[in-house]
């Protein structure tokens, strides 16, 4: 059937499945919100405040849900708009569909009126973009757009397309999106080789990173860490792939690991790391990482294996696949001393915090009660982000949304409408600082305008928490730019914005205000006032070995 360039763009998105888009219009994607228009029983389009606030949403969808987000913006400033979501994505591995319209052809390099070459700016942030000038190709550029974002390790994709493709006309046939195919890429030599280190090891980990999530993998990796009777730990993006209220399960690894984490991993002697790809915030010092062990690395990317952390042994594959190979050759193992150092360190090193006064923990704790470990939970970054993974119980995979790779302040109230989105049925929470909160509170507007039942926490402590952490623990106090002593309150601006707001200054004032905004089904922000000097321990100084992890009783010791 003839139809017009945008008639095709929203037939393509049917045909892959898509029924939530994120966006923003503009001059030269008209013709693409028409044909939305005339398909919106079918797409259902949520304009966000801000082209940036789109990105991050369709990121969140595809995080709670496991499929593809999509956003889509204009040319120039709003093409533009959307980098910094489309960078936080592709540092994750979040599969997310960018479609933006550009200028005619015949203006293109012209210095026209928002004109950008946003393919250009972005080819260092996606896994591919696409600058689409012929309408004979408009069809399937955008299928293999898809089909990219997902195979291997998924990512963003960029489709930009002329406005006068999105006008012309030409034949459109549908087609069945083609499945995802993943190749093993090791061999049976490798895996015997895989299968010796796990026979030999005495003292093994289990390091759990964002593949797993990715890969589908939770009741893999349950069964694997089962068979090897090993200790697990998780990077901030693994959370939820291992159930954070087995005994087995150690907590967060890295700078803000924890101390169990931290030393059984530097103690163990053999490291199995599963979908990870060792950043310097969970690596610490790389020549003193897992100092005594062996590596056994299973990633789906090839160019993640030696790329920051050695490997002994390393099989490139998807790892539901390689977890499920491995599963059926794994004997039973047994390491009953290791396990019961380990489990005997996590008596002796508790998370532990101070409860005379309201805090983030506190809150995270109430909210892990309230919600029974069951909520999906979204962050912005800083101290909250590291409280979050630390006191919420995260037992299901797809429940914590954070920006790990790129750290983007600002991302998690987009995403916490995008997941809500994706997944109605469950209670979705995001957690922010007051300097996060700051850069895209304007999406409150986009809950209240489509009656989106999401709850924004933010935590004000009036300071940006985590610089200012650095700077009184590397700085000598000298806070440079962190002090946000204003008068925006941040009640009223809610409330502005058609959201319910409930200010909380005490400890016995948080779980009726977190029981209220569940009951409200509406959007709702509850401010939390906390202490401006509160800190995040454990803590590895940067640069050093995450077997040298302090907590506030360390701090003082040193200091006396």
């Amino acid at each position: 059937m003839q139809l017009t360039g945008a008639e095709i763009i929203v037939e393509c998105l049917k045909e892959q499945g898509v029924d939530t888009v994120f966006g923003y219009p503009g001059g030269t994607i008209l013709n693409v919100y028409d044909a939305l228009y005339k398909h919106q029983d079918e797409i259902f389009h949520v304009l966000t405040s801000h082209e940036q606030g789109a990105a991050h949403a369709a990121d969140g969808y595809a995080r709670a849900t496991g499929k593809v987000g999509v956003c889509m913006a204009t040319s120039g400033p709003g093409a533009t708009n959307l980098v910094t979501g489309i960078a936080t994505a592709y540092m994750d591995s979040i599969p997310v569909v960018a479609i933006t319209a550009n200028v005619t052809l015949p203006a293109l390099g012209k210095d026209s009126f928002q004109e950008v070459d946003i393919a250009g700016v972005t080819m260092p942030i996606t896994k591919h973009g696409y600058i689409v000038k012929d309408i004979s190709i408009l069809a399937d550029t955008l299928r293999r757009a898809f089909q990219i974002a997902v195979s291997g390790r998924p990512g963003p994709v960029l489709v930009d397309v002329t406005k006068d493709v999105t006008a012309a006309v030409y034949e459109y046939t549908p087609k069945t999106p083609e499945q995802p195919v993943y190749e093993k890429k090791y061999n049976a030599r490798e895996l015997e080789d895989a299968l010796e280190l796990l026979d030999k090891a005495e003292k093994p980990f289990i390091f759990v990173g964002g593949g797993a999530i990715l890969s589908g993998a939770a009741k893999q990796v349950k069964e694997f860490a089962a068979r090897l009777n090993a200790p697990v730990c998780d990077s901030l993006m693994g959370k939820g792939a291992f159930d954070g209220n087995h005994p087995l399960y150690t907590g967060m690894i890295g700078m803000h690991g924890t101390k169990t984490s931290n030393l059984g991993v530097s103690e163990c002697d053999l490291l199995v790391a599963l979908g990870a790809r060792f950043s310097d915030r969970v690596v610490g010092n790389a020549k003193k990482f897992a100092a005594q062990a062996k590596i056994l690395h299973i990633d789906i990317d090839a160019a993640e294996i030696n790329k920051n952390i050695r490997a002994d042994v390393a099989l490139v594959g998807d790892l539901k696949d390689v977890l499920e190979d491995i599963n059926e050759r794994l004997a039973q193992k047994s390491h009953p001393e290791w396990t019961k150092h380990i489990i005997e360190m996590k008596k002796r090193y508790p998370l532990s915090y101070d409860g005379q006064n309201l805090s983030c923990p506190y809150v995270i704790q109430e909210l892990d009660r309230i919600t029974e470990g069951q909520a999906v939970v979204t962050t912005d970054v800083g101290q909250h982000q590291m409280w979050a993974a630390q006191y919420y119980h995260y037992t299901a995979p797809r429940t914590f949304l954070s920006s790990g790779g790129l750290g983007t302040m600002g991302y998690g109230l987009g995403a916490c409408i995008g997941a809500k989105m994706g997944r109605p049925d469950k209670i979705c929470v995001n957690i922010a600082g007051d300097g996060c909160f700051r850069m895209n509170m304007n999406e409150l507007a986009t809950a209240s305008r489509y009656h989106i039942p999401i709850i924004q926490i933010v935590m004000n402590n009036h300071v940006l928490g985590m610089v200012r952490q650095w700077q009184t623990l590397f700085y000598d106090h000298r806070y440079s730019q962190t002090v946000l002593a204003d008068k925006v309150d941040f009640c009223r601006v809610a409330e502005g914005l058609g959201c319910m707001a409930i200010r909380v200054t005490r400890k016995e004032e948080v779980a009726p205000a977190i029981e209220k905004a569940i009951a409200a089904s509406a959007p709702v922000l509850i401010e939390c006032v906390i202490c401006e000097d509160d800190k995040v321990f454990p803590m590895v100084s940067p640069g050093a070995a995450i077997d040298e992890v302090f907590d506030g009783d360390d701090l003082a010791g040193r200091q006396a």
